[in-house]
């Protein structure tokens, strides 16, 4: 390649890249390069200004109580601000309680993580491609290759009708790659993995999942359904361009911040796991959760030891809301850096 072609190809390159920011909504840039507030209320207050209609933000820091951080609303249709004790739905960091729940039942030699979907459902063979070389490990880690079955448009023609027979929408389609050769998050794997739980324990997962996980947590705000709560207790949650509140759309697992922060800490110290269990866990330790009107993201950071659970209660059909949540909870962690850095400072002067 000649030095003239590199150059006029840089210039295409810059060109594009330019032209691409007239495609980004500039309140993501806005929110991005904006100067970092001191606290975190005020960023929550500062994304409630980018359009978020409400937003809770609980904050597990070692050594201290946790904090917990609201704005916007609870329903704002009635004027109820945003309470931290709401219950909200947690969707895909469910996942986790999922995953835990796997490991537990692999040291108990109830499930092997290298048996195969074929030998726990034979009856798919002949409509998921390389059932027989599908591992419950590859299940587990998003490498199975079976389709996503939210992926799929139908799906999202009736999501509440649907959902009851969501499997339905990742049959009979060709595999998204050989089994353990990439990577694609599909929310087909844990449903598998979920009926996998019922059929050996002959109950179900959730029962499991309540007696392992959330009993000895004391859990006492996370539920599996709507059934199971008051629904004046549930966050709304809010599609851009919809008037629509979406609370009572049946979508899953819900709890409180608090909770789910219990849950991430424990998922990361270890104590959610018996002896070993911890060196079986085959998951991620962190976690995001996406359905319509709501999403949430829980994360650990190792540095600073601590734990940040955020739930906002607005999505849309680009995915900007979910750009900006995830901009939102970078920055709030940068200012409890910050923090910490400055309280060391301190520390060490006063000492000096």
């Amino acid at each position: 390649m000649t030095k003239k072609i590199r150059q006029v190809l840089r210039i295409v390159f810059i060109i594009a890249s330019i032209s691409s920011l007239f495609f980004v909504p500039w309140i993501l840039v806005k929110a991005w390069i904006s100067p970092l507030p001191d606290t975190v209320q005020e960023q929550v207050n500062e994304a409630i200004g980018y359009g978020f209609d409400g937003m809770i933000v609980y904050i597990d820091e070692a050594g201290k109580p946790p904090a917990f951080f609201t704005g916007g609303w609870k329903d704002r249709k009635n004027k109820i601000p945003a309470d931290p004790k709401s219950l909200f739905k947690i969707a895909s960091i469910s996942k986790l309680y999922v995953a835990v729940s796997i490991t537990k039942l692999v040291k108990e030699k109830r499930l092997s993580l290298d048996q195969t979907l074929a030998d726990y459902f034979p009856e798919l063979v002949s409509r998921i491609e390389n059932a027989e070389n599908i591992t419950l490990k590859m299940m587990v880690k998003h490498r199975s290759g079976i389709p996503n079955f939210t992926n799929n448009p139908a799906f999202w023609e009736d999501e509440q009708k649907n959902s009851k027979n969501a499997l339905e929408f990742a049959l009979d389609l060709p595999a998204s790659f050989e089994p353990d050769k990439g990577y694609e998050y599909s929310n087909t794997n844990y449903l598998l993995l979920r009926k996998i739980i019922d059929n050996v324990l002959g109950y179900s997962h959730q029962q499991y999942i309540k007696e392992k996980i959330l009993i000895p947590l004391e859990l006492n705000n996370t539920f599996f359904s709507l059934s199971e709560v008051n629904l004046e207790d549930v966050m709304s949650g809010y599609y851009v361009g919809v008037e629509e509140d979406f609370k009572a759309n049946e979508n899953g697992m819900l709890a409180t911040a608090e909770d789910v922060g219990i849950f991430l800490r424990a998922l990361n110290d270890g104590s959610v796991f018996d002896e070993g269990e911890q060196e079986i866990y085959p998951y991620v330790f962190d976690h995001g959760g996406l359905v319509p009107g709501y999403q949430s993201l829980a994360e650990y950071h190792k540095d600073i030891n601590t734990v940040v659970v955020q739930f906002v209660n607005t999505t849309d059909f680009e995915g900007y809301e979910w750009n900006l949540s995830e901009i939102i909870i970078n920055r709030i962690v940068k200012i409890l850096r910050r923090k910490r850095t400055s309280s060391t400072i301190r520390i060490e002067v006063h000492q000096n």
